[in-house]
This record gives C-alpha cells, structure tokens and sequence, in this order.
C-alpha cells in the first residue's frame, strides 16, 4: 500500500477560487436524464421540509467544513488513489459511501462525449432547461395554492424545483455565452420572485445561485483562454464582454429588486439553523459581489435598504461566527465609498457600537486568524469614521481616546491598531481634542513606551503589523500632537518635557527612525532614477501623471516617516536648545546637518495643501494651511540655526 499516495490531498478544481461548490444529492428526476451503462439502484431522495427547515442540507461556513466538502465530492480525483474502498467507503474513495459514488458516476459519465471528453453545455440545450424550469416553478406555485395544507400535494414538485435551480451553477463557465439567455428569457425575474418562496431552503439556494452567477471570478478560464487566443490580435475581446453581459446581469437583477429581497431574507432567516445559517453567508456574499463590480451601488444600498443597521446589530453579537466577520468585511465595504455612507453609520450611533465592540480586545488577543481579520475590520471601519469631523467629535465624547490608552498599555494584537486610531483622530486641526484629551489621560507615558520600542515581544505574534507601519503611526501623532497643541501650554511643556528626560534619548531614538526611513526611500529612489534616464533617453515625455506616481512610491517607501520625523526634529530643535546640540552632533556623526532636514522639509511643504476653491465671485482661492505656514517658519529656523 502505498501511503504517501493514499493521503495526498487531491488538487483543486478548477473552479475552487470561485467558491463553487458541487450540488447535494439530486432527485430522481435529475437522474432520468443520465441513464448508466448498467442498472444502478438508488435510494429515493429524502423529502422536502414545507416548513424551511432543510436538516438534509445544513452545511457550515467553517473552513473545516468548506474543504471538507470540497474534498468529499471528489471533484479532483485524478491524484487520489481510490483503491476499492469498504463496504461503508470510509476510508476510500474520498469519504463517500457506495450510494453517492454511484451518483457521482452517474453526473461525471453525463458530463462527457463518446470519446470521454467533457462537453460544455450548448444553447438550444440552455433553452431547453430555461423552459423546464418556467414549467417546474408554475407547477410548484400552483399545487402549493390548490394545496396550501397539504405538504404531500406539492412536495414533488418542491424537490423538482430544488434540484432545477441548483442546474443553474455551471453558467458560471462561460458568461458570454449563457449570461444573455439568462436576461433574455426572463428568468431572472423568476429566480427574485422565488427569493420568497414559503420554503426558506429554495429561497436560499436562489441565493446561492446568483451569489456564484455574480462572482468576480466567473468565466475566469474562458477569460484566460480567449486572451492567449487574441494575443497579437485587435484584443479587448472576452474580458470586456464578459463585464458587458454581467452588467446586464446585474441591472436585471437590480431592476426585479433584488437589494430588498436579499435584506427580507437576512430578516427571516433564523442563523440559529446551520442551513439558515449559510444562508446569510451567501446573502452577504452577493452584496460583496454586486459592491466589487459597481462600487457606488453602495449608496442606493445604504440609502433604500436596511442592510446598515442589520450589518451594525450583527457585530454587537457576543458570539463569534463566519457571518459575524462577515458582515464586518461588507460594512468596511461600504463605509469606505464617501462621507454621505460614514454619517449614515453615525445616526446609527456607529461610534459607539464600534468602540463597544473593540472593547472586547483589551484583556484578550482574537482566538484564531479569522477573527484577528474580524477585528481588523472594525479598527479599519472606526479609522475611516475618523475623517470626518463629526466622527472625531463623537470618537472624543464616547471616550474613545481613552479605551485607545488603555489598549496601548497591553501587550496584545489590539495594541499597534490602537496607535493607528489615534493617528486618525489626531490628524487635522479637528483633532485637536482628542491631543489634549490624549495629554490629559496621561498618555504620553504610554506612548513613549511603544515610542522607544519597550514592552515589545521579542517574536512578533500572528496577525501582529509590521514595526514599519507602527513606527509610521507613532510619528504621524507626534506630528499632530506639535501641531494641534498650543505653545505654552501644560500639555505642550509635557510633551517637550518627555523628549527632553532621559538625557535626549527620545531624540537618539527619533534619529534611528530617520535613518531606517532613508535606508528605505534609498533604493526606491535609485529605481525611479534609473526609469527617469531610460525615458528621457527614448525622449518620452514625463508629465504630472508620472511624477505623481513616482511621488507615491517614495512616500511609500519611507519618504512619509523621514518628512514626520524631520517636522518633529525641527520643532524640538526650536523649543529646546539642547535638543538642538544634541541633534546636530548626531547628524554630524553620519556626515550629515540641518541641511538635510531643511531639503526633507521643503519637499513637504511643496507637497501638501489643499485644492484651490473658487469663491462667492469665481475667484479662485486657495485655503490657507496651517501646517504648510508651520513648516516654513522651522525651515527659516533651521537655516537661521545653521
């Protein structure tokens, strides 16, 4: 026996990023279709459930489950030894017993050609089953009307219409081609109409159905193969037809109200059921669909549906689940689209229910990577609020601040996402609150701790942010701490005073952080220096577009922290003189001076402001910044101090 064979994990299907998955056990009516070489007896299917309640098709969102599944229906047996199994196929032939193998058998001999080679489906043989399933779904909404009380009246035709919605999955292989049929023949209309549908169980494999029909992933290898195909052709070819017949897609299905339909199913499930369960997973799977291929749908979404305040109430939940960090992962979605969707979720009292939340995460670290991801969300949710200045006032009166201090002062994942918030809600002179509230709560201790590097675990932990980015975050709120808090003040005599304890050791540590951020822009420079020559040696011309982008990368690539940490080396050098001594010496030890900083410093003056605005008369206006004046007036002191 050969046991390294015996245990290889089968490769994966083709169609195993789209997330498509093979369908449960088909009715007989499926099977008539496919008759075997030889007599086959099979087990009746188990009844339909009237009362939405399908055991038979429970299925988890877990990993686990998902590869399980994956692996069972032995969709990529070509690398698995199979051997002649048991009686009961435990240990062979993937996990399945005798019965669902033959079935298998039954749909793979169905799939292929005399020659054995798969045959796709064509489109006379599409119509055919568009009209079979207008005729399923008639016959089964006029027993359950003739029959409303009696289950065994139409429960044949229920199992039909179950197994006729879920022959709808392999469209997905080619859209160019099945797509306009869909649209054409109207059945999409009917597939909305069956969202519903009495029995929960249809009602949610119609939503399993159009979340894969709607996958960005679908027609991926048709994509592909008409690609290689048009190469040194005119091109443009299947990729844009397929987004054109997708968009047609999805306007029918926004046109047959698929938004509300999706939003009364989130309400009508019961997730206490694993079947249910799944079910908002796919619901929301489709508004992550329809969101990637047309952003701003997030609006009408926010605007016309309750989808938010469902999204909001759903990560209060205690309990962790998939659908949990789910709707995290959609609600991060949406709120990213524009200030209009960030205020929705602020009459929502979002501030505070994110905050709550997050809250959980100061004694604890996430119990497995899943819900370091979840917990990413919502730190990314709360730093996007934050641009706004509404959301800052409201992060300032839910003591935001403060639970962001205390987070700091563990050695947990929520740590350095703490540091980042902050960073967020100090920006601007909208956060000048929250710098002296910072102050106030005793902060700068903390901070200072993270600043100098310690507390930090030897070996950084899964999920944990790179020293890179913390150190980013670390000195954007030093710079709006200088900026936001005004000159001799307590909380300003503070913060100086922190940099000056210590025999200036703040300083040293401020001027490693400069020269890591040096070390990085070095070599990113020098690449966009060498793509500079090779254009004006082909005489191409570099316009705004290309300096803009190159402008990017070096911000990137440490331009952004060596600016910070120059703007906070300037302001300690003026309201210190010994700071200043001690800076210089330094900078002379690496062959460098304030002419450095002065060069660093001028690029990000030139670099920031705002758009200029036309005022009450057309005249164009530009807004007058405030850090913009700040800087100039440290370069005029450093070139003063020499």
């Amino acid at each position: 026996m050969d046991v390294d064979k015996m245990f290889k994990l089968p490769a994966l299907p083709a169609s195993a990023g789209q997330k498509r998955k093979f369908t449960d056990k088909p009715s007989p009516e499926m099977l008539k279709k496919y008759k075997p070489d030889e007599e086959q007896v099979l087990m009746p299917p188990p009844p339909v459930p009237v009362n939405g309640k399908a055991k038979t098709q429970a299925a988890s969102v877990s990993e686990e489950d998902e590869d399980t599944r994956e692996y069972s229906r032995g969709e990529a047996d070509d690398d698995f030894d199979m051997g002649d199994g048991d009686d009961d196929g435990r240990f062979f032939g993937g996990g399945l017993n005798s019965e669902q193998q033959e079935i298998l058998d039954i749909f793979d001999k169905a799939g292929d050609d005399e020659n054995g080679e798969t045959t796709a489906l064509t489109l006379p043989a599409l119509r055919r089953q568009l009209g079979k399933f207008e005729r399923i779904v008639a016959k089964n909404a006029e027993q359950r009307g003739k029959f409303p009380d009696d289950p065994s009246k139409f429960i044949e035709s229920e199992a039909d219409l179950d197994s006729a919605v879920k022959q709808f999955l392999p469209l997905t292989q080619n859209p160019p081609a099945y797509y306009p049929e869909l649209v054409k023949s109207g059945v999409i209309a009917l597939l909305c109409n069956l969202l519903s549908h009495e029995n929960t169980d249809i009602a949610i494999d119609v939503i399993e159905v159009i979340q894969e029909l709607t996958d960005e992933d679908v027609g991926a290898e048709v994509d592909d193969l008409e690609a290689e195909e048009a190469e040194g052709s005119s091109g443009g070819g299947i990729a844009t037809k397929t987004r054109i017949v997708m968009a047609d897609l999805i306007d029918d299905l926004l046109n047959n109200s698929i938004l509300d339909l999706l939003v009364a199913n989130l309400s009508r499930l019961n997730e206490a059921e694993d079947s249910d369960s799944q079910g908002v997973f796919h619901i929301l799977g489709v508004f992550e669909n329809l969101l990637s291929f047309m952003p701003p749908l997030a609006d009408q979404i926010v605007n016309d549906t309750s989808l938010m305040p469902w999204l909001v109430k759903r990560i209060v939940v205690k309990e962790y689940d998939a659908n949990k960090q789910y709707a995290s992962e959609i609600l991060a979605i949406l709120v990213q689209q524009g200030r209009d969707i960030v205020m929705k979720l602020g009459e929502l009292d979002g501030m505070d229910t994110l905050l709550r939340v997050l809250s959980q995460y100061r004694k604890k670290d996430p119990g497995d990577s899943e819900e370091v991801e979840f917990m990413e969300n919502v730190f990314d949710i709360l730093c996007t609020a934050l641009a706004e200045p509404e959301m800052k006032a409201a992060f300032l009166e839910a003591e935001g601040v403060e639970l962001m201090i205390i987070m700091m002062k563990e050695k947990l994942l929520a740590r350095t996402r703490a540091i980042k918030v902050l960073d967020y809600a100090m920006q601007t002179e909208d956060g000048s609150g929250a710098c002296e509230r910072f102050v106030e709560m005793l902060g700068l201790k903390t901070f200072f701790s993270a600043f100098m590097g310690k507390g930090e675990p030897k070996k950084r932990k899964l999920g944990a942010t790179s020293a890179v980015e913390d150190e980013e975050h670390l000195l954007g709120i030093l710079v709006s701490l200088f900026t936001n808090l005004a000159s001799d003040t307590p909380a300003r005599i503070r913060l100086i005073a922190k940099f000056v304890e210590g025999n200036y050791e703040k300083i040293e540590r401020l001027l490693e952080m400069r020269e890591a951020a040096e070390g990085r822009l070095r070599a990113v420079n020098r690449d966009i220096n060498m793509e500079r020559r090779v254009m004006e040696a082909n005489k191409e011309e570099i316009g705004e577009e290309e300096e803009a982008e190159w402008y990017l990368r070096r911000m990137d690539a440490g331009l952004s922290a060596l600016q910070n940490a120059d703007y906070v080396l300037a302001w300690m050098c003026q309201e210190d003189d010994g700071a200043m001594l001690h800076a210089r010496v330094l900078l002379m030890r690496k062959d460098q001076s304030f002419k450095n900083v002065i060069d660093v410093l001028t690029e990000f003056k030139n670099n920031i402001g705002d758009e200029p605005e036309e005022n009450e008369n057309g005249q164009v206006e530009e807004e007058t910044n405030v850090q913009r004046l700040i800087i100039g007036e440290l370069i005029s002191f450093l070139e003063r101090a020499g």
